[in-house]
């Protein structure tokens, strides 16, 4: 691995971790020695890369730390257009169309030398059978969430009965037909999936969910976890 493609790594590693990472760690997956990590990480922080740390206690990357797009390996720019490609065919139509202007955007951006893994990559991801419709507007359905505003709807279950229930999302799920909006149901006091085509109305309110988006996702990430559904890793 060249010297600059370690140090690139360094900082990518850093980047994706909300804790202290060892010299240890990162010798580990680099495959290199402890030695070359904390010589790195001294070239490093002498080219004003904002990682604070020691050795033996771990090093975290400044959040603000901002560091250009174009630095992208062939794996990772296959990563991205496979995923893309996954949101432009499940995603709702907002969220599709936003998938494909990345493609279009990562392809002018990155070198001209990288541009084939993103116009022919060597991945890709088959196209589903169609959603079943949503009942509401999931693009505002979205920015609820990001806001933290609650959402009023008429819902029919499995069984065909009907009920209205005020709902503070948290949550979209993408399955292969169908969307889910995880969401903590006032009716029920508890969280709940709703299926998005079971939805027959919904009232977007500007009314404030009782605690802060991020806090409410946590204790919806807690009680997955309580039920033992294992989440990804993000």
């Amino acid at each position: 691995m060249r010297r600059a493609d370690r140090l690139f790594q360094i900082i990518q590693i850093l980047r994706r971790s909300s804790r202290p990472i060892t010299a240890s760690q990162i010798a580990e997956e680099l495959e290199i020695s402890r030695r070359s990590v904390y010589r790195d990480i001294a070239d490093l922080i002498g080219q004003r890369v904002p990682i604070q740390g020691e050795a033996g206690l771990g090093y975290v990357l400044d959040r603000d730390y901002d560091m250009t797009p174009l630095m992208l390996t062939p794996d990772e720019l296959e990563a991205a257009v496979l995923g893309a490609q996954w949101v432009a065919d499940k995603g709702d139509a907002a969220l599709a169309g936003a998938a494909r202007d990345l493609i279009a955007k990562i392809a002018t951006v990155v070198p001209e030398g990288l541009r084939p893994f993103v116009s022919n990559p060597t991945v890709g991801a088959p196209l589903s059978r169609a959603s079943l419709p949503d009942g509401l507007d999931i693009a505002r359905a979205r920015a609820s969430i990001r806001k933290g505003h609650k959402i009023r709807i008429r819902y029919r279950n499995e069984q065909g009965d009907e009920s209205e229930r005020v709902i503070w999302p948290t949550m979209i799920g993408y399955a292969e037909t169908v969307r889910l909006i995880a969401a903590w149901c006032e009716m029920r006091q508890d969280f709940r999936h709703f299926r998005t085509d079971r939805i027959s109305c919904a009232t977007f309110l500007d009314e404030r969910i009782g605690c802060r988006p991020g806090e409410l996702r946590n204790r919806w990430k807690r009680h997955m976890e309580a039920q033992g559904i294992e989440l990804p890793q993000g």
